[in-house]
């Protein structure tokens, strides 16, 4: 499971890097609101623990961006305020959970875990449509335009990532981390060999281009015309 902590306290990040790392946890850490948006944006995280007052964008902020971006991670807000009115605001912001400070580290553990299991229901549908792309994962099959697509088990894997969460970035370093499941040099051309086969055989012969490369950054699954 991959976590986003989006905390300010320098002491709070490395206590809870440590301690979710230790419980198993993937664990990618911000210290600037700003930073953690674009984070949180790329759709990459299973939970995002994001404190409310943060240098630049705060976590009511951000928490209302990533929704109108309509991008549902769950997110458990800390914060050092707890009055009621102030849980209502980040409630209604869109967040899912609230913590406040000073908390039990067994207790974090245990909310993250629950809203985990809440955001499992993406991962249990069992088929994706986008523009003219079709994947049914019990039948492990892949169609474009009814045709179905003679994919390899890491390429069908691959486009299954993308399927789930269409028309946003996912970085190389999550695509490595959830389809090959190990942590690989951000360099490796690995990558870059799989998606160049699996965009030929989405791709080729198609008006419409599926596949997006974000240089230096990662891919998009993104309906776009060829104009050449």
């Amino acid at each position: 499971m991959k976590l986003l902590v989006v905390e300010d306290n320098q002491k709070i990040v490395n206590f809870l890097k440590k301690g979710l790392t230790e419980e198993g946890f993937i664990v990618d850490t911000c210290m600037d609101g700003n930073e953690g948006f674009a984070f949180a944006s790329t759709g990459a995280y299973d939970v995002i623990v994001l404190d409310i007052m943060l240098p630049g964008m705060d976590g009511l902020e951000i928490t209302k961006e990533l929704r109108k971006k309509e991008i549902a991670t769950p997110i458990l807000l800390l914060t050092a305020l707890d009055q009621l009115e102030d849980k209502v605001k980040g409630l209604e912001a869109g967040a899912d959970d609230y913590l406040p400070k000073p908390f039990a580290f067994a207790e974090l553990v245990a909310r993250v875990r629950a809203l985990s299991r809440r955001s499992q229901k993406l991962t249990e549908l069992t088929h994706f449509t986008y523009h003219d792309l079709e994947v049914d994962v019990q039948l492990h099959q892949a169609k474009r335009k009814g045709q179905i697509l003679d994919l390899t088990a890491r390429e069908f894997a691959l486009l299954l990532l993308f399927m789930q969460s269409p028309e946003r970035l996912i970085t190389r370093t999550a695509i490595l981390e959830q389809v090959w499941e190990m942590n690989f040099d951000p360099g490796t051309n690995i990558l870059d060999v799989h998606m160049s086969h699996l965009r030929k055989k989405l791709d080729d012969g198609h008006k419409i281009k599926m596949l997006q490369t974000i240089r230096g950054i990662g891919y998009m699954l993104k309906a776009v015309e060829d104009k050449d």
